[in-house]
């Protein structure tokens, strides 16, 4: 009523007045939140910029898929936008607009490969070159072509790519590729991984079905060479990263060799401890190089600690009991090219050029070769799980899985 009988120039004012703080009221309470490096929160705001990116989500537990970045898992977190990001992501390479050689290392803490990388069945190398990095490239339907979605809902994803091969010794191969990813539940964990987590530990967890179809008019045989499933975890090293391996101890006479420990030069003694069935591998992305494990040798688990952030990440993997052999990945023509490793973990560190791709570690699972009759398919399953909160309630944990504790793993290099 005391407005009304104002003069209307000054009801116009007061009423512009009114307005205005309103105004100023809604761009206050909608101001966007400013989330760390290093966050869920900044990596998804980060790759909205290059992808319309699939977030799965339950909760706090959330997963970043991207069907432009050929269907990489590129991070998780367990703690909401503002908890860890757990996948390694290469911001330079995303923002970079030319298609690098060799490999566009984009990141991905889980993403669908197929090997051998090495060997006379290689298909990263041309027929004939030599087998060193000037010569090393990535098949683009794996490293810089989009894949196409298929479907997606709130907690699962699935993907597709057809591409086409040949490898060093000039064989070709049409390949269908397919995967599903999908958000665990507490069940889901129970169920699949044994694993009870206690209410205190925050959480995340996916698993990865990947399928590999041959899908020309050829068998893959062992005289042309075959291809095979191979999954690549990228994850951010650190100064207290370890990664931890559970092996078979075996009661044979000769039972051969652990690991497999020279793909690029020998591990140094202060970077790998092995003994008592358990493997531990410093990744703090200082130092290239890499190990891997045999069927023989290798369960069906293998895990990392980062001190620094209570971070406990555990990869677990199907491994067929019975198999065609598993293919040989080093980078030589081989005798036996059907011997190679089930589990592999790299850790990144600078060439002999000074230059680096990273710092980034990995933890590589494998399925057996794929000789596949035309139409016919393999399928590798992968799950990756963080888990963040009270190193002794975490032991718990690793030390059900991988058959040590956390205290164990951190202190492998401190002793």
């Amino acid at each position: 009523m005391f407005i009304m009988k104002l003069n209307p120039l000054l009801n116009a004012l007061i009423l512009s007045i009114l307005l205005c703080n309103c105004g100023l009221n809604t761009k206050k309470e909608q101001k966007t939140p400013q989330y760390e490096k290093g966050s869920f929160g900044y990596d998804l705001r980060f790759l909205q910029t290059k992808d319309s990116v699939i977030v799965l989500k339950n909760g706090d537990a959330q997963v970043i898929v991207s069907p432009k970045y050929q269907g990489k898992v590129f991070t998780s977190t367990a703690n909401g936008l503002a908890g860890s990001s757990s996948g390694w992501i290469n911001y330079k390479a995303l923002s970079s607009d030319s298609i690098a050689t060799h490999i566009n290392a984009y990141g991905g803490e889980d993403r669908m490969w197929l090997g051998p990388e090495g060997g006379q069945y290689s298909i990263f190398f041309k027929p004939g070159a030599k087998m060193v990095f000037d010569n090393w490239q990535t098949p683009s339907g794996l490293d810089s072509e989009p894949w196409s979605l298929i479907s997606k809902d709130r907690n699962s994803v699935s993907l597709k790519k057809e591409l086409s091969l040949q490898n060093f010794s000039g064989t070709s191969f049409k390949v269908s590729l397919s995967r599903q990813v999908k958000l665990l539940s507490t069940d889901d964990l129970t169920k699949n991984s044994g694993i009870a987590v206690d209410t205190a530990i925050k959480w995340v967890g996916f698993e990865t079905i990947n399928t590999l179809t041959n899908s020309g008019t050829e068998c893959w045989t062992r005289e042309k060479g075959t291809i095979n499933i191979w999954m690549l975890a990228m994850l951010t090293p650190s100064e207290s990263g370890v990664v931890a391996i559970p092996y078979i101890q075996s009661e044979e006479k000769d039972p051969g060799k652990i690991a497999t420990t020279n793909y690029f030069g020998e591990i140094p003694a202060d970077r790998i401890k092995i003994g008592n069935g358990i493997l531990y591998f410093k990744v703090d992305g200082k130092h290239r190089s890499k190990l891997g494990l045999s069927d023989k040798r290798a369960t069906t688990f293998a895990g990392s600690y980062d001190a620094s952030r209570h971070m406990l990440t555990i990869l677990q993997f199907t491994k067929p009991t019975t198999n065609s052999g598993y293919i040989n990945q080093l980078w030589e023509i081989q005798k036996e090219p059907f011997k190679g490793d089930v589990i592999n973990s790299y850790n990144d560190g600078p060439l002999a050029n000074g230059t680096q791709m990273g710092p980034f570690y990995e933890i590589e699972s494998s399925s057996p070769a794929a000789f596949l009759a035309p139409g016919e398919s393999l399928t590798h399953t992968q799950r990756i799980l963080h888990f963040v909160g009270d190193e002794s309630k975490l032991s718990l944990i690793s030390t059900k899985v991988l058959g040590v504790s956390v205290d164990q793993i951190k202190s492998a290099f401190t002793k």
